[in-house]
């Protein structure tokens, strides 16, 4: 009975520290602000700041419901244990340690907010997936890929809009990008990016050799127009051309996909899966202004590292984290050093434990 008491006790001063931490007066004073701005006649006036704001709410009350019940979960179930005392029973006991899991499992969702300290992380991600070298055996791996992203989209509760998607020449897909609106999409997602290996028995020859492919993952947060880099129009060259992929007769019949290149830089994005042109360029602008964003970040980097006499070299050597299908089944990051002997189901969107820890690095 004691080491359940003990636990609970622990568990209880985690929570207060958790809450301090996340600072949740604070929390109650910004929601209550916002219902009342929510009030007022002219709050729908600028119907896209209203949104982002009842947005803003609506994620503060979840947070601070999340807050109140894990921490009232603790304590009504240490006040049970100490009214059981020493004559509890082998049910009541179980019943409690099922209550303890609960209330650890909940703790530990809500200690990642704190690891999210960008101004992106609780925004929404662009993630793209880019065949290596490798043909056919690469834009099969990538295709695996963008199957394990979009199932792991769907265990999140995530929408994930497709905007382009390059088919590889015999099987499997050269690239592919999605818009990933979710909660936290960018904070869980952004250390996904870099250079997956995998490694199994090739199913493009007759020998059924061995081989290792190579993929890349690019995951970009949406930046915030205000605060983002001013792009010309003067700067913009823009090209509509009809889309090659799926999504009904008027995107494969007009042109309606569209292709933007930045002049200065020479970047050059596209969008082809909407049905509109119009729902195409906002998303291709977007794209395209988070990746001038991306290079401008890039160079701040750049110049830091310089002044500090450092340089990390990024390539397709430095692969974050392996997925072996023979001679042995394993998914290991060489960052966290997690391991799972169970790649079928990493594949398949399991990747929560993966992402957990690298959040935590």
């Amino acid at each position: 009975m004691s080491e359940l008491i003990e636990k609970l006790q622990d568990l209880n001063q985690q929570a207060d520290h958790l809450i301090e931490k996340i600072d949740l007066n604070s929390l109650k004073k910004e929601s209550t602000q916002l219902e009342y701005e929510a009030s007022q006649p002219v709050f729908w006036n600028n119907a896209t700041e209203a949104q982002k704001k009842m947005k803003r709410l609506n994620q503060i009350k979840e947070d601070i419901a999340d807050i109140d019940a894990v921490k009232k979960l603790i304590v009504d179930t240490l006040e049970t244990v100490q009214m059981f005392g020493e004559t509890i029973s082998d049910e009541d006991r179980l019943g409690i340690e099922t209550e303890i899991k609960t209330a650890e499992q909940n703790l530990k969702k809500l200690e990642i907010q704190t690891y999210f300290t960008s101004p992106y992380d609780k925004g929404e991600a662009f993630l793209s997936i880019h065949a290596g070298q490798g043909g056919t055996e690469a834009c099969d791996w990538a295709q695996m890929l963008q199957r394990m992203y979009t199932r792991y989209f769907e265990r999140k509760d995530w929408k994930a809009t497709l905007v382009d998607i390059h088919p590889g020449e015999e099987a499997g897909i050269k690239s592919v990008t999605y818009f990933v609106e979710g909660r936290f999409a960018y904070g869980l997602l952004k250390h996904e990016k870099g250079t997956h290996r995998l490694v199994r028995l090739s199913p493009f020859n007759a020998d059924n050799l061995r081989q290792t492919s190579f993929a890349g993952v690019e995951v970009l947060p949406l930046v915030d127009e205000a605060i983002t880099v001013t792009i010309k129009a003067e700067d913009i060259a823009f090209e509509s051309f009809r889309s090659g992929g799926h999504g009904g007769q008027n995107v494969n019949k007009v042109s309606t996909a569209v292709r933007l290149k930045h002049i200065p830089t020479g970047i050059v994005v596209q969008c082809q899966t909407q049905r509109s042109q119009e729902q195409n360029r906002k998303l291709a602008l977007q794209l395209l202004t988070t990746k001038l964003w991306e290079l401008e970040e890039q160079n701040k980097k750049a110049k830091m590292a310089a002044i500090k006499g450092e340089h990390k070299t990024h390539g397709w050597g430095n692969q974050i984290r392996s997925y072996i299908l023979h001679p042995y089944k394993l998914v290991k990051d060489m960052r966290t050093q997690i391991e799972s002997s169970e790649p079928d189901k990493v594949l398949d969107g399991e990747l929560e434990e993966f992402i957990q820890a690298e959040i935590r690095l």
